[in-house]
């Protein structure tokens, strides 16, 4: 479904991501994991553009992506759903699922995902009224995943979808993404906890500055000595 082909970026002097490759079938969950720094954001937004490549190149349904905008790869079927949530604070639930929708001209069809969107996550029906930046962390974190959702994205980018959420919270926002990928959706995930993201993936990547380290079957590679010391301790 997409392949990176030894991709380096940039930013400024900085060089980054050096000749990473990586590749997602259809309906896998991939995991990116590595410590703080490793280039692990940066790659997702290299897949969507936000990042221009130096060298290399991404081919998505067999059809090279990297140089286009990032609403031109929206378009084509790839959502990041970001670090740190981003919500629109000011605005309300409903509104910022219709802002992930922006695209969308046929009003049946978003007033379809918003439907598919109150079943998958009650709780943002109970409140699309509410203003954002007024919701629980879970709450806003489930609201991303939600918006992204809005654009009917093939392949769902996540980026630390765990980070700073109570535990409970944490099983919950996993469990969504098992049932997105359930939905037939593919995942790319980039999460902290490594422990979780082998446990929730079929494959992972490991990125160690900038470059990938290991990969292989997830359940492999939690038994794998280097990533047990260095993640999983």
């Amino acid at each position: 479904m997409l392949e990176a082909r030894s991709i380096n970026t940039y930013y400024g002097p900085m060089h980054i991501l050096k000749d990473v490759s990586l590749t997602i079938g259809q309906g896998e969950i991939v995991a990116l994991i590595g410590a703080n720094g490793a280039g692990k954001t940066t790659t997702l937004r290299s897949i969507v553009g936000l990042n221009t490549l130096k060298s290399g190149e991404i081919h998505y349904k067999g059809e090279r992506v990297d140089g286009l905008p990032t609403h031109e790869i929206l378009k084509r079927g790839i959502t990041l759903v970001p670090e740190g949530r981003r919500v629109f604070p000011n605005m309300s639930v409903l509104e910022n699922l219709l802002m992930g929708g922006y695209l969308v001209k046929n009003m049946s069809l978003v007033k379809e995902r918003l439907e598919r969107n109150w079943t998958l996550f009650p709780r943002l029906l109970e409140r699309q009224n509410q203003l954002a930046g007024t919701l629980s962390g879970g709450e806003q974190q489930m609201l991303s995943i939600a918006r992204g959702l809005m654009s009917e994205p093939d392949l769902l980018l996540l980026d630390e979808p765990s980070l700073g959420l109570a535990p409970i919270l944490v099983e919950r926002v996993m469990g969504v993404i098992q049932e997105i990928n359930d939905m037939g959706k593919t995942v790319l995930l980039v999460e902290q906890n490594a422990y979780l993201a082998l446990e929730l993936s079929t494959r992972t990547y490991v990125l160690e500055t900038g470059r990938v380290a290991l990969d292989g079957v997830s359940l492999e590679l939690m038994e794998n000595e280097h990533v047990r010391r260095a993640y999983l301790t």
